[in-house]
């Protein structure tokens, strides 16, 4: 970086800093087009700073594809064509971007020596974690730099470390929670919040937040986590809780991938129940159908599991919903949503054991009666705890069956306010979904608690008591996948112009800007831990958060 700074940078940093909050900017030009928001300033302070900070290192500037003979790296550094191919696309096969190499750690040191090599250069390279390339925007790339795959470090003699009298398990992030499920349920014991998909890393979800039905009673996954071991983006290793470091620890929970790749995390464990007990209830009237969800979850030591659906009239009920409902039923519950073109699917669940077996069904049935749901569409399965948690799993290997699993899903993960999402179901699944007639795949629609989440941590959500999920889990062919993008470009500009103050989970935005929206209050601080723990701005570039 030599000794010289650009004169007009530096004093742009110095009459920043003496304006002292601003304060003395005239207005004219803080409003003005051309000149930078408070958010943008921050950046560019930073930016400026990390010029001004001295680089001690040698003047070797290592890039991915001329370091493939380091010997820390001999045999876990690969530029083979076939691993490159294979890191560039994810899950969601819209997007296709190639890094120079991919190593397959077989340790933490290995990533340490990765990121420090790219740290302590002058020209550092970009690193991205890859669990089981679930994500669907790219957001696990890393153009031109390096993809670790953290499955590789998978180990079956080691990885998970189950404490009873604890009630937690050290787990190394590169495991799947399905894996992680049956380690534990060897023991009698089970983790207590999930995603509905569990061949998802451990350090995947917890990069994001991790939520389905059990959020509203349990938390999401980011809630119910005790310690993190983390490698920054300084190639530093820090175990960090809400005592240790916490400032590390609640920046990395759902701060996709921005602070540091965490290698193990210490989860909450419970007695694991035997069975499950499922029911679903089918409704023609939204303002009911929400009504009772949210009575549901306000209920103290209620239901183990609460999720909700949208059924629309694009044919029959969607294939990932269908084999919920007896055959016998679907001529019935076609004829509903012909006649009503959108109906909602209310799912709730109670575990339960050999103790509370003869309580579980008379509490299913009072609760039965209280909801407002069309009679006769009630529908009831009794199935083993893991059945119950590894359900997509069917409905997974059935796709791939027909070759329909490795397809582009253009998906769009929503937070809603509880006060706006009526208008929500009106504009959207009355409205937008409805009319353009091309959704295929799972609607979510259900609620969740504000209170158990944690405003430390750097997940956006809204403001509000009680906020929706809802999700639009389409699958779509090669050669019209961008149709289904463009609805959801609509859906989003339908919520900003009714000025909803929706958030996206699981976000992509195409600018920073959209980010300085995304996180609202919370940019500020996400945009000094980025510099605090990640001051090259190394780290999952995928996310496309920093430029």
């Amino acid at each position: 970086m030599g000794g010289s700074i650009n004169t007009d940078l530096l004093l742009l940093f110095i009459d920043i800093t003496k304006a002292k909050a601003f304060k003395h900017i005239p207005q004219k030009n803080m409003a003005s087009n051309n000149f930078p928001s408070q958010s943008h300033l921050l950046v560019i302070i930073i930016f400026i700073t990390t010029l001004l900070t001295p680089i001690t290192t040698n003047n070797t500037s290592p890039q991915p594809w001329n370091i493939l003979s380091n010997d820390n790296f001999a045999g876990k550094l690969t530029s083979a064509s076939s691993s490159v191919e294979a890191a560039s696309i994810d899950f969601g096969h819209v997007t296709k971007i190639l890094p120079s190499a991919v190593l397959n750690p077989s340790s933490v040191q290995d990533i340490i020596d990765l990121i420090k090599l790219s740290f302590d250069s002058q020209s550092s390279f970009p690193i991205a974690a890859r669990g089981h390339g679930h994500s669907f925007r790219g957001q696990a790339a890393a153009k031109d730099g390096v993809v670790v795959n953290m499955r590789s470090m998978v180990n079956e003699d080691r990885g998970i470390k189950v404490s009873r009298t604890g009630l937690y398990a050290d787990v190394d992030t590169a495991w799947l929670w399905i894996e992680v499920l049956n380690k534990t349920l060897e023991l009698g014991l089970t983790p207590v919040s999930w995603t509905d998909y569990l061949y998802l890393t451990v350090g995947g979800t917890l990069s994001n937040g991790g939520i389905s039905g059990q959020t509203s009673r349990y938390g999401p996954q980011i809630s119910n986590v005790l310690e993190l071991d983390i490698i920054t983006g300084k190639g530093e290793i820090a175990t960090c809780s809400n005592d240790m470091n916490s400032d590390l620890f609640y920046a990395a929970l759902g701060g996709l991938g921005q602070f540091g790749i965490i290698t193990r995390a210490r989860i909450k464990l419970e007695l694991a129940p035997k069975r499950a007990k499922w029911l679903r209830f089918l409704y023609t009237d939204f303002s009911e159908f929400t009504r009772d969800q949210e009575r549901l979850i306000s209920e103290a030591d209620g239901l183990h599991f609460l999720e909700g659906s949208v059924m629309l009239d694009h044919g029959p009920p969607d294939n990932w919903r269908s084999t919920y409902y007896p055959p016998s039923d679907h001529l019935r519950i076609v004829s509903m949503i012909k006649r009503h073109r959108v109906i909602y699917c209310l799912e709730v669940v109670k575990y339960y054991d050999e103790f509370s077996q003869h309580s579980v069904n008379e509490e299913m049935e009072e609760l039965s009666e209280s909801l407002n749901f069309v009679r006769g569409f009630v529908y009831e399965k009794d199935v083993t705890y893991i059945d119950f948690l590894n359900r997509v799993r069917t409905g997974e290997l059935n796709l791939k069956s027909k070759g329909q699993w490795d397809v582009p899903h253009p998906w769009l993960n929503l937070f809603v306010p509880k006060s706006q999402i009526s208008r929500f179901d009106y504009g959207v699944f009355k409205g937008i979904i409805l009319r353009n007639n091309i959704t295929t795949g799972p609607l979510l629609v259900y609620p969740m608690k504000r209170i158990m989440w944690n405003d430390q941590m750097s997940t956006a959500i809204p403001e509000e008591d009680v906020f929706y999920a809802v999700g639009f889990l389409r699958s779509a062919e090669f050669d019209n996948w961008e149709a289904y993008d463009k609805e959801n470009m609509e859906v989003l500009m339908f919520c900003e112009d009714a000025k909803m103050d929706v958030i996206q989970y699981l976000p992509y935005h195409a600018s920073q800007e959209g980010w300085v929206r995304h996180f609202g209050p919370r940019w500020n601080t996400f945009v000094e831990r980025k510099y605090k723990y990640d001051p090259k701005m190394i780290l999952s570039p995928g996310q496309n958060i920093f430029q």
